[in-house]
C-alpha cells in the first residue's frame, strides 16, 4: 500500500502516477486545477484531511470519483448515471467570484438556491445557468445593498426592478450628501477649532401653536421637516388662519432610532380650527443660541448649547425648539439662520 503525504496538490500533476496510488491520502487542502478523478477512481483511496469541513462540497467531489459514480474526465458531474451539466459549491463560488459561506446563506435564505442537492451527503450542486444571477447578487452586495432588496430585484421584471435600483441609488445619494456635510464639518473644525457660540439664558412666552407630526430616523429629519411644512401650510391656509412667523421644530432630547418630531407655526390663542392639531408651548426660562450656516452644520450648535446648560448646573427640558429665522427659501445655505433654544430648569437642592 502506498502513502501520499503532501501539502497541497499541484497543478498538472501527472495522471501515471496517481494509477500507482492505493491507500490512504493526506493533504490538508484541496485547490483548483486538480487531475481528472478517473486517473485513480477505480483505486480504493482513504481521505485524511484536516481541511475538508471548510469545503466538504470539494471533497465529496473526489468521494463521488473514488466510489464511481464520480465525475467525468470534463469535471461533470455524474448523479445515478445521467450527466448533467454541474459545478459543485466550490467551483461554483470561484466562478462567481463569491464564497462558499456566502453561497450556503443564500440557499438558506432563499436567494440562490442549488439545482441540485445530493440526498445521501448533502452537498449542493449549481447550473452554469445560474451564473448571471449569482454574479449580480455579488456585484449588487458589492454596493452595500441589503438581501432583501437584492432579492426584490432578481425577482422582479425589467420595469419594476429599475424602479426598486432608482430608490437605492436615491438613498445612496442621501448618505452621499450626509457624508458631505459632514466632510465640511470636519475641515471647519480642523482649520479654526470648535466655534464660539454666544449662549445666553433668557425666558420665553406662552405660544399657541398648530402642529403637524412625523415619525422618522434621525438621519432623515430634514427630509421628514419639510414633508411637514408641505403638510401645515396648504391646512392653515385652507382654515383661514393666519399664523405668525417663524415655523418652529420641536424635537425631543434623546433622538431615537425611531423619533417623533413636530413641526409648528403659533397662531391666535382664541382658534379653533377642526382637522388642525393644537398645542400649547409651555413659556419660562430658556437657554438659546444662533447659528448661522446649513442645517447640517446644527450639531455644532447644539454642542456649544448643552455644554453650557450642563456647565451652568441646569436640567435640559424637551421639546428642544428650532425656530428658522431665515429658511431655505430667502437665502443660501450658509446664510440661514436658526435659533436654538432650550427649556431648563434649576437643579432640585
Amino acid at each position: 500500500m502506498a502513502v501520499l503525504i503532501t501539502p497541497r496538490w499541484v497543478r498538472n500533476f501527472a495522471p501515471p502516477d496517481l494509477r500507482l496510488l492505493t491507500g490512504v491520502l493526506i493533504t490538508p487542502r484541496w485547490v483548483r486545477n486538480t487531475p481528472p478523478i478517473s486517473a485513480y477512481r477505480s483505486r480504493a483511496l482513504v481521505l485524511i484531511t484536516p481541511r475538508w469541513d471548510r469545503n466538504p462540497e470539494l471533497v465529496g467531489e473526489l468521494a463521488e470519483g473514488v466510489r464511481g459514480g464520480g465525475l467525468s474526465p470534463e469535471g461533470r458531474v455524474h448523479h445515478e448515471g445521467v450527466r448533467d451539466q454541474l459545478l459543485t459549491i466550490g467551483r461554483f463560488a470561484r466562478l462567481c467570484r463569491l464564497s462558499v459561506k456566502q453561497l450556503r446563506h443564500y440557499d438558506e435564505t432563499g436567494l440562490l438556491a442549488p439545482v441540485h442537492v445530493d440526498v445521501g451527503s448533502g452537498y449542493r450542486y449549481y447550473s452554469p445557468a445560474q451564473a448571471r444571477d449569482a454574479l449580480t447578487i455579488a456585484l449588487l452586495r458589492e454596493m452595500d445593498l441589503p438581501l432583501a432588496v437584492i432579492a426584490q430585484a432578481l425577482a422582479a421584471e425589467p420595469e419594476p426592478r429599475a424602479e426598486i435600483l432608482r430608490a437605492e441609488r436615491d438613498q445612496l445619494a442621501e448618505r452621499i450628501s450626509r457624508d458631505q456635510a459632514r466632510l465640511a464639518m470636519l475641515d471647519r473644525l480642523a482649520e479654526g477649532g470648535l466655534p464660539g457660540y454666544e449662549v445666553t439664558r433668557g425666558s420665553e412666552p406662552e405660544r399657541r401653536v398648530a402642529v403637524v407630526r412625523a415619525v422618522c430616523a434621525p438621519a432623515d429629519i430634514g427630509a421628514h421637516v419639510a414633508e411637514c411644512v408641505g403638510r401645515l401650510l396648504p391646512a392653515l391656509g385652507a382654515a383661514g388662519i393666519a399664523w405668525q412667523p417663524p415655523l418652529r421644530g420641536l424635537y425631543p432630547l434623546d433622538l431615537e432610532e425611531r423619533t417623533t418630531i413636530a413641526l409648528a407655526a403659533q397662531v391666535p390663542q382664541e382658534v379653533d380650527a377642526p382637522g388642525l392639531e393644537l398645542a400649547t408651548l409651555p413659556g419660562g426660562p430658556v437657554v438659546e443660541t444662533v447659528h448661522v450656516g446649513p442645517y447640517a452644520h446644527l450639531p455644532l450648535a447644539y454642542h456649544a448649547l448643552f455644554a453650557a446648560v450642563h456647565e451652568r448646573g441646569l436640567r435640559p427640558l424637551a421639546p428642544v425648539r428650532e425656530a428658522y429665522v431665515v429658511g431655505p427659501p430667502e437665502a443660501s445655505p450658509h446664510e440661514l439662520v436658526t435659533r436654538l433654544v432650550v427649556p431648563v430648569e434649576e437643579f432640585a437642592a
